[in-house]
């Protein structure tokens, strides 16, 4: 994977690439959202808890595909409000963080989720060999 970043467009201002090519051949997934529920169906209070579980979750379906963080070439994530966007950010970071090129990125505030008690919901699409 390449990252795009133009020189004619203002930099990134947190960590992602503007765009990201995916080379010819390689296979590519792409989750669902995932909530910030842990397995046995609790919900953490705060936005950098659930995101914690919505990356392990992800983590978790990547590996099903034989991939990793690594292989992340795009994020989604949806948040109720922007108090969280730190918290969000913080668990984004360390999900990104061995990144091979760092993904492309969408944050966005929505007015909920199915059950008020989630804050996050992030879905990524991924690609490797």
């Amino acid at each position: 994977m390449k990252s795009l970043q133009p020189s004619q467009i203002a930099p990134p201002f947190a960590r992602y690439s503007h765009g990201v090519e995916i080379p010819i051949g390689m296979r590519i997934v792409r989750t669902a959202g995932q909530l910030g529920m842990a397995q046995d169906g609790s919900v953490p209070d705060t936005a950098e808890a659930q995101a914690n579980i919505c990356f392990a979750n992800i983590q978790a379906i990547l590996a099903e595909a034989q991939m990793s963080a690594k292989d992340v070439c795009h994020v989604s994530a949806y948040v109720t409000d922007r108090i969280h966007f730190a918290g969000y950010m913080k668990a984004r970071d360390a999900f990104v963080q061995g990144a091979r090129v760092l993904p492309s990125s969408t944050l966005l505030i929505v007015s909920g989720f199915t059950r008020p008690e989630y804050l996050v919901e992030v879905e990524v699409w991924a690609a490797a060999r």
